[in-house]
């Protein structure tokens, strides 16, 4: 089939992307039992080999056998990933070797789950999961794995299994992608999740290869892994991962431990009214997270993919224009929120307007007249350099805030501290 053909199917479903170097020998044998499964499925999809100029005439065979075939365009695993996925054309990206050390009939177990998540990994290390490899090569693949979710505080136990099944709005999320090795599973998978997709790992069972010798070699692979982990680990521990404010609750950090339970007893304390509740910039916190009928509000879409689980009422909206009537809420929280906006007063207009008459709000910011809270940022942005520290653009004491809230109508009803250094107040809107 010519490529021109290709491009006159219309909204394929499926992408079938196979990496390979010298594989022709297994791929002619690979590609027909391939297309029984897929033909099973009753599924449009498209077959897309990206060769590493390879010698033994793996493009023209492929060509023959109906597949879209194309000669890598640099070098490096990540590389030609980057290239397949900007090729590829389907709904969904299924991503496999050549060597039938991933079971072609498997690809039907993957497409079946392609509803269940935003990534799909068929892992060996799950219960139910299995490995044929060199014990060499088993123990080192499991120390990685292990290393890498542990370090990175992740539920998942395959984090370099290539045989996968992408959405492609994931894929679209999480470009641009940095790895040109082996590396990109690990970027590709972290990025998914830290991006508040849903990972599922399904169990299967890894063969070793039909035909020839691997391509990947233990030592680059294992460099190519670990090398990236510092890099993941400054995104996990970010301010962008979307479980960052959850995972802050539990930190291995004494004094970011102690500082999200005490604004989470706070503010969960001040809750009087416990219907009609809005939480206004709710991030992932522990707060929103134990407010189920809440209704969670965030500009950041990674957020509020992570909520899902927890909050039936996400929805995405600004500070500066929410999305509601007027007196809709009894409640409204605004929590470590207004130091990362510019300095408007219609924000705190919003939060008036939205509140019924006699509702509370309950907001909280760092209080920049505080020395011990400057102190602890300068602290904080040198342990986590990618956290909230330099998003802070609007600097409020708590005397300027108390004002601002005063001179709104509101009726201060209390206010406390966290270290000296935040302030948390609760008002009144007045009926």
């Amino acid at each position: 089939m010519k490529e021109t053909e290709y491009h006159k199917l219309s909204e394929t479903e499926l992408s079938i992307v196979i990496l390979a170097k010298e594989e022709k020998e297994n791929l002619v044998q690979l590609i027909p039992e391939l297309k029984k499964t897929l033909d099973s499925l009753a599924l449009r999809y498209e077959i897309l080999i990206i060769d590493g100029n390879s010698s033994d005439g793996t493009i023209p065979a492929m060509e023959r056998l109906g597949c879209k075939a194309v000669s890598q365009d640099q070098k490096g695993y990540g590389s030609a990933m980057i290239q397949a996925i900007n090729l590829a054309r389907g709904e969904y990206v299924l991503t496999m070797d050549a060597d039938f050390s991933h079971d072609p009939q498997f690809v039907h177990h993957l497409c079946a789950k392609r509803d269940q998540g935003g990534l799909i990994v068929a892992s060996r290390y799950v219960d139910g999961g299995k490995a044929e490899m060199p014990f060499i090569r088993l123990v080192l693949s499991r120390i990685l794995n292990i290393t890498f979710s542990r370090v990175l505080s992740l539920p998942l136990k395959d984090i370099s299994s290539g045989f996968r099944l992408y959405s492609r709005s994931v894929l679209q999320d999480i470009l641009p992608l940095q790895s040109k090795d082996f590396d990109i599973l690990q970027e590709i998978l972290i990025k998914t999740f830290c991006y508040g997709w849903k990972v599922l790992e399904v169990p299967f069972s890894f063969r070793p290869r039909h035909k020839g010798r691997s391509k990947a070699r233990i030592i680059s692979f294992g460099i190519a892994y670990l090398r990236t982990l510092r890099r993941m680990w400054q995104l996990r521990n970010s301010a962008f991962s979307c479980d960052y404010d959850s995972r802050a609750y539990n930190s291995r950090i004494p004094l970011q431990r102690y500082w999200q339970r005490k604004r989470y007893s706070i503010v969960m304390g001040y809750i009087s009214q416990h219907t009609r509740i809005l939480d206004v910039g709710c991030g992932s916190s522990k707060i929103i997270q134990s407010l189920p009928a809440a209704v969670a509000l965030d500009i950041d879409l990674k957020k509020l993919r992570y909520l899902k689980a927890t909050n039936p009422f996400v929805l995405k909206g600004s500070l500066a224009a929410l999305p509601f009537d007027d007196g809709r809420f009894s409640t409204v929280i605004c929590s470590e929120v207004i130091e990362h906006i510019s300095k408007d007063p219609r924000m705190f207009e919003e939060l008036k307007r939205v509140l019924s008459p006699g509702g509370e709000l309950i907001i909280g910011t760092p209080d920049y007249a505080s020395l011990w809270w400057r102190i602890f940022e300068w602290g904080y942005s040198k342990v986590l350099p990618m956290a909230y520290a330099e998003q802070h653009i609007s600097h409020y004491t708590g005397k300027e805030l108390e004002g601002i809230l005063q001179g709104l109508g509101f009726i201060i009803l209390d206010k406390k501290y966290i270290a000296g250094s935040e302030i948390i107040f609760k008002a009144r809107k007045q009926p």
